[in-house]
């Protein structure tokens, strides 16, 4: 179980508790390739009262059939709506305030409708802002650590955005979640172990799109895993952790040493570099040269989510889980 919760993020969520009372809808940006395991469920309960538009960023990123499915999934849902766009796209971004005042409603003709952009670090809520406002207002960076705070913009459409910092939630509950929030670069890469992370990444890729995974580094065969009797009695941090290499069905060692050997990984002697196969097949991942893919469908949903902490108000001055740099930190 990945956990933290610094000083910072708890400011953030005050801010958004106090300025939520003058917003008619909330805008949450969300990554397309993982648009389960990017929405902060602290975030769904501060907004629960609100109408949603869901904004699924790096569209051109991700799988286009399993776009389809979670838009559908999203807009079959109360007050919600969603959108696909690559935010660079500004042409895409145009249906953007149309869709907000639809969602807000009856406003009064003498007002903008207020709308709140929200989202974990990393998932391109500043690029999408910039996109809307048309010019360069909000910090952008490819990793998280970039808005610091609320600022607030009116753009077209007779639309007043509030931006926030990029917030996670206390503890990332669903082990799944957490390695894939890590493959796509939204957790720091010092949050969980570089290796472990692609390690699961690779197993996933196999399940997912084997095919993808095969053309691009030239793999004859993807080996199968088969788990250890005691595997999913391990503990990890008070609970079982389940094996997610046996639950994909596919070896991650295997096929991340075979990028290795394949990519500039073999040492002499014959030994594998796995550092070396985990940074090709992630920033690899990462830039969409394995194809457009998605790592998740609603079909990865728990049936049980468990959410007492996140009703919790954290001390101001709690340190994160391990060190301060292994905890992402307020960004785009």
């Amino acid at each position: 179980m990945l956990g933290w919760f610094p000083g910072h993020m708890n400011k953030a969520r005050r801010q958004i508790l106090e300025a939520l009372p003058e917003i008619d809808v909330v805008i949450e940006v969300l990554d397309a390739r993982l648009p389960y395991s990017s929405a902060n469920p602290m975030l769904a309960k501060l907004t629960r009262h609100k109408p949603v538009l869901k904004i699924l960023s790096r569209a051109d990123l991700a799988d286009p059939e399993r776009t389809r499915e979670w838009t559908a999934w999203f807009d079959a849902q109360a007050d919600t709506r969603a959108l696909a766009v690559t935010t660079t796209n500004t042409r895409e971004l145009k249906r953007i305030p149309k869709l907000c005042h639809e969602l807000a409603g009856q406003v009064r003709a003498d007002r903008d409708v207020r709308v709140m952009v929200m989202g974990i670090p990393n998932v391109g809520k500043s690029t999408l802002i910039n996109g809307l406002a048309g010019r360069a207002i909000a910090k952008t960076g490819n990793e998280p650590a970039v808005t610091k705070r609320q600022q607030k913009v009116r753009i077209q459409g007779r639309v007043a955005l509030t931006d926030t910092p990029g917030v996670m939630w206390p503890k990332i509950e669903d082990q799944a979640s957490a390695y894939r929030l890590a493959a796509s670069g939204a957790i720091r890469d010092t949050a969980i172990d570089y290796v472990d992370v692609a390690l699961i990444a690779a197993a996933e890729l196999a399940r997912r799109y084997p095919d993808a995974l095969k053309a691009r580094y030239k793999l004859k065969a993807l080996p199968s895993y088969e788990a250890h009797p005691l595997a999913d009695s391990v503990e990890a941090d008070g609970g079982m952790r389940p094996d997610l290499m046996a639950q994909a069905g596919f070896d991650g060692h295997a096929i991340l040493g075979e990028i290795a050997a394949k990519r500039g990984g073999l040492r002499a002697g014959g030994e594998i570099d796995l550092h070396r196969g985990a940074e090709v097949l992630l920033h690899e991942l990462r830039d969409g040269k394995l194809g457009r893919l998605t790592l998740e469908t609603p079909a990865d949903i728990p049936l049980v989510e468990t959410s007492d902490e996140l009703d919790a108000e954290p001390a101001d001055e709690e340190t994160p889980v391990g060190s301060s740099d292994d905890a992402p930190t307020a960004g785009d």
